[in-house]
């Protein structure tokens, strides 16, 4: 089915030659992962188009990157207005569509379950609805989390044809758009020959990296105190995470839209865990320590007696396997590695560096690491 490539030997990293002049749709491009996607795309040629919410009040990568200024379009507004997102497909005529637009949050799903569910589930209805009517659409990439996994508290690594559940609006909202995802690629686009669209989705860890200023987070919520030269309070410091730099799904997320845009693509329209190595899922309280390390400067973690509020998974590991194998990604910054250009980052953002060459670095040194 190929978007006019020649079948690939082996991909282990994006490539450049292959986004080159792509018309490429990545909804929620104003957050956190997205505008580090739409950077990454547009230095490798992509021609790159959004749709989403403003950014969020406060400073974001988005606004501190400039990255509106790259976009070929920038659409905003809400997944939950099927019409405009059919209109935006149609104006923007993509070929490939990364969709990430999304309610983030475990604690804003607790807060707003019904815009929760009605974001997270009808607003994927809405874009895959808009790709079956658009025969420009050849690629698409549903990106969900690690938390639509049943947790049935044994602690072992999810793989992906493990069942589905979550607990809460936002985990179990996230697993129900996996359910629409397989539906529509099952009801309209069969894994046959000739398939119009190849549909895979992605499910990833607990994102780090330069640029993250998000409340209610635990990597921007400890940077913030240590600026302010307060302790970071932390909830829930012995739940274990699969943590990692955000360049670390991205890759993969670029990876399985390359593959599903080759020839013979179906065979990759599947779900698939781009997680960390284990050693990188360590406890909250873990991480916490390690960011105040490297921050230095006396920087102190404290636990708040006053979390656990809300139920939380207590451990989410992901097994990655089947993209190690089928796909040749990899995880390739350790934790370590994910925290020091985390803090650098900012470090650096504080001493007046400009924030878009800051990330473009780090998207080079990673693209060249493999």
């Amino acid at each position: 089915m190929g978007v006019g490539q020649p079948p690939l030997a082996r991909v282990v990293t994006p490539r450049a030659s292959f986004w080159a002049d792509r018309q490429v749709l990545v909804t929620g491009h104003t957050g956190f992962k997205g505008a580090w996607l739409s950077l990454w795309l547009t230095e490798m040629g992509a021609r790159v188009h959004g749709y989403s919410l403003d950014p969020v009040d406060g400073p974001t990568v988005f606004d501190a990157t400039g990255v509106a200024d790259l976009l070929d379009s920038d659409t905003r507004s809400d997944l939950r207005d099927r019409s405009t997102v059919g209109e935006t497909v149609d104006a923007v005529r993509p070929e490939i569509v990364f969709h990430l637009a999304a309610q983030p949050l475990v604690s804003a799903g607790y807060q707003l379950p019904s815009e929760t569910w009605a974001t997270n589930v009808m607003g994927s209805v809405h874009i895959l609805e808009a790709v079956r009517h658009q025969p420009s659409v050849r690629v698409v990439v549903v990106i969900t989390t690690d938390k639509v996994y049943e947790d049935l508290g044994t602690g072992v690594s999810h793989l992906e044809s493990d069942r589905l559940g979550g607990h809460d609006p936002y985990s179990s909202s996230k697993a129900a758009a996996e359910l629409v995802a397989a539906s529509y690629r099952q009801s309209f686009w069969a894994s046959g020959d000739g398939a119009d669209v190849c549909l895979g989705t992605a499910r990833a860890g607990n994102v780090i990296g330069g640029g993250d200023w998000g409340v209610d987070r635990l990597v921007p919520d400890c940077l913030r105190a240590f600026e302010a030269g307060e302790p970071a309070m932390i909830r829930s410091p012995d739940s274990v995470r699969p943590w990692q730099h955000v360049l670390e799904p991205l890759s993969g997320y670029l990876i399985l839209a390359e593959y599903l845009a080759r020839d013979g693509g179906n065979e990759y329209t599947s779900a698939w865990n781009f997680g960390p190595d284990q050693t990188s899922e360590v406890t909250v309280n873990e991480m916490a320590e390690m960011v105040a390390r490297a921050w230095g400067d006396g920087a102190e973690v404290l636990h708040d007696a006053g979390s656990g509020r809300i139920h939380e998974t207590k451990t989410l590991r992901l097994n990655s396997d089947k993209a190690g194998e089928v796909l040749g990604w990899s995880p390739r910054w350790n934790l370590a590695e994910a925290v020091s250009r985390t803090v650098d980052w900012h470090l650096g953002f504080a001493d007046g560096t400009d924030p878009r060459m800051l990330c473009l670095k780090h998207i080079a040194e990673y693209s060249g690491s493999c």
